[in-house]
């Protein structure tokens, strides 16, 4: 509303303005949230990149033809090592849904189907192919000495169904009947092809509380002296060039 005052001398020639205050216009931001968006996928895109081309790369020659002429060759080999990581390359060949569930198993010789495992399922069956049944001997050690095995679970016994599919048992049945070989990751000649490995893993928290995982040392498939692995990382049985990507918590040596 506007109002017209009087002077002594007149009437105003000017009119004062009564009513809300004029807002200034405000300023666009120069940064939209269409801005940001677009800055996070950058960087999304960035990430993902380097995640492929590591993936590729740790993969990169592990194709169904080196798989098979790889395995030929080891598996004629004298050496034990050499036939247990043919055993652990085989398993690549077939998808294994990762899963930690609970199986009651035959013994001795059990196994869960086949189309599912965890990290030692690799060790397990790797062993298995060459005669050596890990489910038996584990149990049968911890039949004679269960208070040298890590009380997981505040077990009051041996358990011949799961306690061989647990890395600190097959650690501590490592430790007690192979050879326990450094775990430096500068000289990578002393890891020899059927060596086993154990490593931090942040994947996944095993029933000690201690995250674990473990897998079967292998040579690369291109034929280098660099020493490869395969272990069930979630994704099922995979050979990777990833033996020092992780801490190195174990590493031993067993045969029969």
């Amino acid at each position: 509303m506007a109002k017209r005052s009087r002077r002594q001398s007149g009437f105003y020639d000017t009119i004062e303005y009564i009513g809300p205050r004029p807002q200034k216009p405000k300023r666009r931001k120069p940064f939209g949230g269409w801005v940001i968006l677009l800055v996070s996928l950058g960087i999304a895109y960035g990430f993902g990149r380097r995640f492929a081309s590591t993936a590729l790369a740790g993969q990169l020659g592990t194709t169904s033809a080196t798989i098979e002429s790889t395995c030929e060759k080891l598996a004629s080999s004298p050496a034990f090592g050499e036939r247990l990581a043919a055993a652990a390359i085989a398993q690549t060949r077939t998808p294994v849904e990762y899963d930690e569930t609970f199986y009651p198993i035959a013994y001795p010789n059990g196994d869960v189907p086949a189309n599912k495992g965890r990290s030692e399922d690799v060790v397990i069956r790797g062993y298995r192919a060459l005669g050596l049944d890990l489910q038996q001997l584990v149990h049968e050690d911890m039949e004679k000495s269960f208070r040298e095995y890590p009380q997981l679970f505040k077990a009051s016994g041996p358990d011949a169904n799961v306690d061989h599919r647990r890395t600190a048992n097959l650690q501590r049945f490592f430790e007690r009947h192979g050879e326990t070989l450094t775990t430096s990751n500068k000289d990578l000649g002393q890891y020899q092809a059927g060596d086993l490995v154990i490593w931090t893993s942040p994947e996944r928290v095993t029933q000690d509380n201690v995250e674990t995982r473990i897998g079967i040392v292998v040579p690369s498939p291109d034929g280098s002296a660099k020493p490869w692995v395969v272990h069930n990382n979630g994704s099922g049985p995979v050979w990777e060039n990833r033996l020092i990507d992780r801490q190195i918590l174990g590493h031993y040596r067993f045969s029969r």
